[in-house]
């Protein structure tokens, strides 16, 4: 499946900024199962410094703004060939060791609630628990739109009982770590059927399994990614894995807007 992607991330700030830099994380990589048949990066207000790989193997562009800016866009478009794998990525790959993504962070340690929730699960083969897990989470958090704090943890939203997308991901991944299963976020696009226009990112979660390798699971739509999906960015949670980190001097207060569209071609 082909499909276009339109991302503008636009920031309004309340005074001229003196100076910033942003890292931007929005650019997806050709892998075995999607191709990146076009994509640019457009910038207004700033300029593009340089792109890297980070640790976790994602393209990275280290933007800095102009001086005395009030405004900064950031268009980020193209096109992306994706095949349909059940949600199988396989093998691991990048820098980073596959031991790292069993390791905990604030956002997914795996506390009273987690591990209670873990403790649900019947016995069986690691890939039909994690299944069954999705669901335990759905039932758990319910998914609702703005409910949530960027800087929740899985336990956070346990126990408020709402939450996103990157909320269920982080509950999979704190309650898959602590059975001992490496797992990791991931940042994308997806193919909405019932729209176009979106305002966010969609995210949702990899397990390790042996003789798989990495398997996607998107909880909050309780399935495994297929041809709508565009990976992104990964990580051990959402700040690895974030459209857009930066820091800037002045500016004061901003507001942001995000324009995306995903439409088949």
């Amino acid at each position: 499946m082909r499909l276009t992607i339109h991302h503008l991330t636009s920031y309004r700030f309340a005074e001229p900024v003196r100076f910033g830099l942003q890292q931007v994380r929005k650019t997806p990589k050709t892998t075995p199962h999607q191709t990146v048949v076009s994509w640019r990066t457009a910038i207004t207000g700033g300029k593009k410094e340089l792109s890297f790989e980070d640790h976790h193997n994602n393209t990275t562009e280290l933007i800095s703004l102009d001086r005395d800016t009030q405004i900064l866009d950031v268009l980020s478009e193209g096109e992306i060939e994706v095949s349909d794998t059940h949600g199988i990525v396989g093998p691991h790959r990048g820098p980073a060791p596959l031991w790292l993504y069993s390791r905990a962070t604030p956002r997914t340690e795996a506390r009273e609630q987690v591990r209670a929730l873990a403790r649900r699960l019947a016995p069986g083969n690691d890939l039909d628990r994690l299944h069954a897990l999705c669901g335990l989470i759905r039932e758990a958090v319910a998914y609702e739109t703005g409910a949530s704090e960027p800087t929740w943890s899985a336990e956070d939203a346990l126990s408020d009982g709402r939450g996103v997308c990157q909320d269920h991901a982080h509950i999979f991944i704190a309650c898959a770590r602590h059975l001992d299963l490496p797992a990791r976020y991931v940042s994308g696009y997806l193919m909405m059927d019932d729209t176009t226009d979106q305002t966010a990112m969609h995210a949702w979660a990899e397990a390790y399994l042996d003789g798989i390798g990495w398997v996607g699971f998107d909880v909050s739509n309780g399935i495994s990614p297929d041809a709508r999906y565009v990976r992104v960015a990964t990580g051990l949670d959402y700040s690895d894995a974030s459209p857009i980190t930066g820091m800037r001097i002045g500016g004061l207060s901003e507001t942001l807007g995000v324009q995306i569209k995903v439409v088949q071609q």
